[in-house]
């Protein structure tokens, strides 16, 4: 046992793929220096370039979208360090593959040998099972490299996340997926193409790499007598839809980009991500509700049509349905991102609950409080009420705070749009305010 896992052995040979193998899996990376669009971690500065110079791995999480090379990155760091690789999917893995592997995992450490335990789709082991990965990853029995295309911060639990070294891997660009079609045609010869629809092809891969190794393996086995044009391609491989799940998160970050381009008074912007979301399949009423919410969020007062305009979108779309009630929400969109902005009511909001919760026991002043019965007029309630309407200007100038409790200002309106007008408004309520005192 001693002789099989001896420090001085080699680092394991990676197989060979069948020659029957999918395109895909011929074409793996042979080296870390073969890994495309990834320099930023593998290059000689990078985490991973650096640890591998070292020759000392520490445990990481590879987090990246799908076809980036999380898989054949963590075998190539294995081979380069001399450890021995094991790899699980949490998709098809359970707890008593998790102890058999962590068994080996030991057994070859007294035997002088690192093992390298990879997990697929580390998210989705449940967060006691990723607990299990504790003692030992921290006795350094195996050196954990999980993969996930899930953001870790919501997807891994805080002590796992403060164990491993979390590395993002970037979807792969369009030079880094032509440098790809390059090493297919190497193999396997010119793809039946043109100029413009190789560049097409390149673009429906949205950065994903398997995927596109799929479609030109697709081509190659069709064998196409012709080059085919854009348009001919497209009929060829049908459309493929965006890569889009609502439960992780290309959903967060498309609301974020939209709301953040509304905000920035961007409507091409705001327009192009909205797009991406009603396009890859997003419930119309999720994005019609984040409208509103920014309304009164990010315009409110600025522009009062503004929240007006999306409850009539909602509307709009609700009688319509789809595709015609898209244009309806589309309307609501340009027109948040040309509103003047204030956050003015969402700030006052924020203040006036800070309040209520430190002052909710307070009584309202006795001249406001209704006095229904004859007992409640006895005691003082209503006693001294200024009816506004009836008063000088429409406007008494009462007190309306709780006794103990001095006058609050939530409300501080921008000198943008409409709110210019509610600010003059408000300077006239409070001059006339203290001309009622006396000051």
């Amino acid at each position: 046992m001693a002789d099989l896992f001896a420090d001085d052995l080699p680092a394991p040979p990676l197989d060979e793929p069948a020659a029957d193998a999918p395109l895909a899996d011929r074409l793996r990376p042979r080296a870390l220096g073969e890994v495309i669009g990834q320099d930023h971690l593998t290059g000689p500065e990078g985490a991973i370039g650096r640890m591998v110079a070292a020759g000392r791995l520490s445990s990481m999480i590879l987090w990246g979208p799908p076809g980036t090379g999380k898989t054949s990155m963590a075998r190539l760091l294995a081979n380069a360090v001399g450890m021995r690789f094991v790899s699980v999917s949490a998709v098809f893995s359970g707890v008593a593959d998790l102890k058999k592997a962590f068994a080996e995992a030991d057994l070859a450490a007294r035997a002088g040998q690192r093992t390298l335990l990879f997990v697929d789709e580390i998210h989705r082991f449940n967060r006691a099972q990723q607990d299990g990965f504790l003692p030992f990853v921290e006795r350094g029995t195996v050196t954990l490299v999980g993969a996930t295309t899930e953001n870790p911060s919501f997807a891994l639990n805080a002590a796992l996340l403060s164990r491993a070294q979390v590395l993002i891997l970037h979807r792969l660009d369009a030079a880094a997926l032509d440098t790809l079609l390059t090493r297919a045609e190497a193999l396997e010869g010119p793809l039946p193409l043109t100029a413009d629809a190789r560049a097409a092809l390149v673009a429906s891969a949205d950065g994903d790499g398997r995927f596109l190794l799929n479609q030109a393996e697709t081509l190659y086995n069709a064998k196409i007598p012709e080059p085919l044009d854009p348009a001919a391609l497209g009929a060829f491989l049908q459309h493929r839809v965006a890569v889009y799940d609502k439960d992780r998160d290309g959903h967060y970050n498309l609301i974020s980009a939209l709301h953040k381009s509304l905000r920035g008074s961007d409507p091409q912007a705001a327009l192009y991500y909205m797009a991406r979301m009603l396009t890859a399949g997003e419930e119309p009423l999720y994005v019609l509700r984040r409208l509103v919410r920014f309304a009164s969020e990010d315009v409110g007062l600025a522009d009062p049509q503004a929240l007006v305009q999306c409850l009539a979108a909602r509307d709009a779309y609700q009688f319509l349905g789809s595709p015609e009630g898209e244009l309806a929400i589309v309307q609501a969109c340009l027109y948040l991102a040309t509103a003047p902005k204030s956050n003015a009511a969402y700030a006052a909001m924020g203040e006036a609950w800070k309040s209520a919760r430190e002052t909710g026991s307070l009584s309202p002043p006795p001249h406001i409080l209704n006095a229904p019965t004859k007992l409640m007029k006895d005691i003082g309630y209503g006693k001294g009420y200024a009816y506004d309407p009836d008063a000088e200007d429409g406007f008494s100038g009462a007190d309306y705070w709780p006794e103990g409790m001095p006058p609050q200002t939530y409300y501080r309106p921008a000198e943008r749009g409409f709110e210019r007008e509610v600010l003059k408004r408000l300077e006239w309520w409070d001059k006339k305010r203290a001309e009622k005192r006396g000051e």
